[in-house]
C-alpha cells in the first residue's frame, strides 16, 4: 500500500468518513478540508494489516494552516477515514514515532 493510492482516492472523492471519525472531528473542531489537506500532503507512519475490520494505516500530515493531524485510514479499494486526532507530544516524537 502506498500513500499515493490513498491520495488518489481522496482527490477523486472515492472515500467516506466513518461515523466515529465524524464525531471525533466535531469534538476536535476539525473540518473535511483539513483532513483532506493532511492526507494529500501526508505520509504513512504505521501500518495495521490485521486491523479489526480491514487493513488500515496511520497517516501523518499537516493542514494548510500547519496543524499536525493523524488520520487512520482503511486501505483501498474502499477508503474510509476511521478516526482523526492531533498527536500528543508526550506520546509521539516529531508526530511520527511513538515514544
Amino acid at each position: 500500500m502506498t500513500i499515493k493510492e490513498i491520495q488518489n482516492r481522496i482527490r477523486q472523492r472515492k472515500y467516506r468518513f466513518s461515523g466515529h471519525s465524524v464525531k471525533r472531528m466535531i469534538k476536535r473542531n476539525m473540518t473535511r478540508q483539513e483532513v483532506e489537506s493532511a492526507i494529500l500532503t501526508g505520509e504513512i507512519i504505521e501500518e495495521y494489516p490485521d486491523d479489526k475490520y480491514s487493513p488500515s494505516c496511520l497517516v501523518y500530515g499537516k493542514t494548510e494552516d500547519g496543524r499536525d493531524l493523524h488520520i487512520q485510514v482503511s486501505l483501498p479499494p474502499i477508503v474510509v477515514i476511521i478516526t482523526v486526532y492531533e498527536p500528543d507530544p508526550e506520546e509521539w516524537v516529531d508526530c511520527k514515532v511513538r515514544r
